[in-house]
């Protein structure tokens, strides 16, 4: 039984010398160990090849589409954020950085930090407030900009006792601008700087990456710039530019999967299963998206940012912004599972080569469904979490779930939720099956070294 299965090896790894290389250990003395812990190594880094006649298959349907992605980037590609004249207006303002100079205590009442109502009414929210504001200590902080033509420029910022950000000396802030005020008031301080803190937490992040996941973890965080690239230099600006939002989510969605996937996985068989996996999980989604925010009549304007951006440019169709978010939302997760389930099957496949592709398909799917109770319940407290605050204004107006529910604001995320669920739900049972068709039907060729010739009676009992 070993010697038949000896002419195989080499007529397979030679196309990969890496995996030839793999086999040539599993002939040694120790197969079972350093032979089985190379080939494990394989299993997640460059996939065993598959027959040119799969290869061909999965090419025929890859690089058509991936050529399509291609074509959509450079059509729809934008010449640049479109300009447009500054409103002053939440996040649409001229800011420059600055630096709290020194911070005096004065008495508010000093400083005229709040307006008491003429009438001296306390019986509502906003009077409380001002009498409140006016019986306490208030800081008076001498802010000087560091940044801009205005540069070593100072002012003066009140800061009232219940204010929720409160400023120290030395600390650095974040100053609106506003050209139309009088002189005194043109510079305000609308931020802390926390610069510092996040670029030390993103270091932490790298770093953690990296020694865990080793030249993996590098190529996981390329991808991640590759991403956030592709995000800010194409998706947000060809949208402000006034193409389709779905059509902009997709290509650039599809650039990313693209892109991610492959870096970080190697470009394999086992790869391209998991691509194939999520495209397909990203149409159901985008369908049923399609369906159900028109059917609910969402019209994606449901805050003070989305009123902003429909006011700057109100050619963007905004429900089509709705529908771009949740594809995009659901990709990264998407991609995670894909991934998961494709590599459960090829590691049940390399440890019972003889298992066919229904046992494969029944051992992944178990695998898939512990997976979907944890991924879908992620995305609901992830949701809840977000909202809190939200969620605690609709308890405090002791609104009914229903009512709550029936908002365009909260409607909007469950829509949201459901549909991304729907779709990662689908992923698991789709990626699963191909992953199953593909590497069953490569048996004959997909084996190596001592597993095989273990198992090579088994095998042509199971063919």
């Amino acid at each position: 039984m070993t010697s038949p299965q000896q002419p195989l090896e080499p007529h397979h790894h030679a196309p990969d010398p890496g995996h030839g290389h793999g086999a040539g250990h599993g002939h040694g003395h120790g197969a079972g160990g350093g032979g089985g812990g190379h080939g494990h190594s394989h299993s997640h880094g460059p996939a065993a090849p598959v027959s040119r006649h799969l290869r061909k298959v999965i090419a025929a349907i890859l690089i058509p589409f991936a050529a399509a992605v291609v074509v959509g980037l450079a059509v729809l590609w934008p010449g640049g954020t479109p300009a447009h004249e500054r409103t002053g207006v939440g996040f649409d303002r001229q800011t420059e950085q600055g630096e709290v100079v020194s911070v005096e205590h004065v008495d508010c009442k000093d400083v005229n930090a709040a307006q008491v109502p003429p009438t001296g009414d306390t019986s509502t929210p906003e009077g409380r407030e001002a009498v409140n504001s006016q019986q306490g200590q208030c800081e008076k902080a001498t802010v000087e900009v560091t940044s801009g033509p205005d540069k070593g420029r100072r002012f003066v910022e009140i800061v009232q006792p219940d204010a929720p950000r409160q400023l120290h000396e030395g600390q650095g802030v974040v100053v609106a601008y506003a050209p139309d005020a009088p002189h005194d008031l043109q510079y305000s301080v609308t931020d802390v700087n926390r610069k510092l803190p996040l670029a030390l937490l993103a270091g932490i992040f790298a770093v953690a990456v990296v020694v865990v996941g080793r030249m993996r973890g590098v190529m996981a965080l390329i991808a991640l710039a590759v991403s956030f690239l592709v995000l800010t230099y194409f998706i947000l600006p060809a949208i402000l530019e006034g193409s389709n939002p779905l059509v902009v989510a997709v290509v650039g969605s599809s650039a990313i999967m693209l892109l991610a996937l492959y870096m970080c996985h190697g470009l394999s068989a086992r790869t391209s299963v998991a691509v194939l996996g999520t495209l397909i999980s990203l149409l159901l989604i985008g369908l049923l998206g399609s369906l159900f925010i028109g059917w609910a009549s969402l019209s994606g304007n449901t805050d003070d940012n989305t009123g902003l951006i429909h006011g700057l440019y109100p050619e963007i169709d905004m429900s089509g912004l709705l529908l771009a978010g949740v594809i995009i939302g659901s990709l990264g997760v998407l991609d995670d599972v894909t991934v998961t389930q494709t590599s459960a099957v090829w590691e049940l496949h390399q440890a019972d080569p003889g298992m066919g592709p229904r046992g494969l398909y029944r051992a992944g799917i178990r695998i898939g469904r512990d997976h979907i109770a944890s991924v879908v319940n992620t995305l609901v407290l992830a949701y809840a979490g977000a909202a809190l605050p939200l969620l605690l204004l609709f308890s405090i107006a002791r609104s009914s779930m229903g009512t709550v529910a029936n908002s365009e604001l909260v409607a909007a995320e469950i829509v949201r939720t459901l549909i991304g669920s729907i779709g990662l739900v689908a992923s698991v049972p789709v990626t699963t099956v191909l992953a199953a068709l593909v590497v069953s039907a490569d048996r004959p060729a997909s084996g190596g070294g001592k597993p095989m010739a273990a198992r090579g009676g088994r095998r042509r009992r199971a063919k």
